[in-house]
């Protein structure tokens, strides 16, 4: 992906329908496939200054995609006029230096921490052991893997990043997975049961929190169950995704 920031500086009494004409300039951008997404914002200390980001897939696909493409004229009428008011126009590239703030809580933090998490994974393995459909693949349970499983998800939903450093991080998860042939019907078991530990260990009931949290347990399993295929060739190596409110990790291979 690429960043676009273009600075302006617009008379005030222009700024108006400057912010109309991107409102409408709004609607090409939801249609392009090369714009992933996009904001215009307004200096609060000097109200003339606004700036336009726009993230897109590539430099190419926004230059001659996008550009030589059939949206760009309507996009272009509606610029035009302040076109010569522009004073920087550049792309930039992402670095590795990002993340959130403290403003908003983990999902580690809203779930109650490392405790929470282990009074899940102990009730949900408890019931999984008894289970006639899953139970069997856990016929050889380590009797640590419950507290390595709420590691795993501390890790997962933005706690400490200790299965990283003391069980090996993604590659050591996926290895416990590989060549097991887990059925779809065993992974909708198990989804269901970790559901039902979580609302027995009175787990957060909130919509938001519940939506995020399932969100992850649905794209997990499902990745699990294919790389637990035998004739998967999954990525070996990767970061514990991040999880967070609604935000699946970028992973590419």
């Amino acid at each position: 992906m690429i960043v676009e920031y273009i600075r302006y500086r617009i008379p005030g009494e222009r700024s108006a329908e400057f912010e109309q004409a991107y409102g409408r300039v709004a609607a090409v951008l939801a249609r392009a496939p090369q714009c992933v997404d996009y904001e215009l914002t307004r200096c609060a200390d000097e109200p003339a200054c606004h700036i336009l980001r726009i993230t897109w897939t590539s430099a190419e696909d926004h230059l001659e995609g996008f550009r030589g493409g059939e949206l760009f004229p309507a996009f272009l009428a509606e610029i035009r006029p302040y076109v010569g008011m522009i004073e920087e126009m550049r792309h930039y590239e992402p670095t590795a230096v990002r993340g959130a703030g403290g403003s908003v809580p983990t999902l580690y933090e809203w779930a109650g921490g490392s405790e929470a998490l282990e009074r899940l994974t102990e009730r949900f393995y408890e019931t999984v052991k008894a289970d006639e459909l899953v139970g069997p693949l856990f016929a050889h349970m380590d009797p640590g893997h419950p507290r390595y499983v709420a590691m795993w998800l501390a890790e997962v939903f933005g706690g400490p990043a200790r299965y990283t450093g003391e069980r090996g991080g993604y590659a050591h998860m996926l290895g416990m997975h590989l060549k097991r042939g887990i059925t779809e019907a065993q992974r909708r078991r198990w989804v269901n049961l970790l559901a039902d530990a979580a609302d027995e260990v009175g787990l957060p009931g909130d919509p938001e929190f519940r939506a995020a949290f399932m969100g992850y347990i649905e794209w997990g399993t499902r990745l699990a169950l294919a790389n637990s295929q035998p004739d998967a060739t999954p990525m070996r190596q990767a970061p514990v995704p991040r999880w967070g409110w609604g935000v699946a990790p970028p992973y590419q291979g």
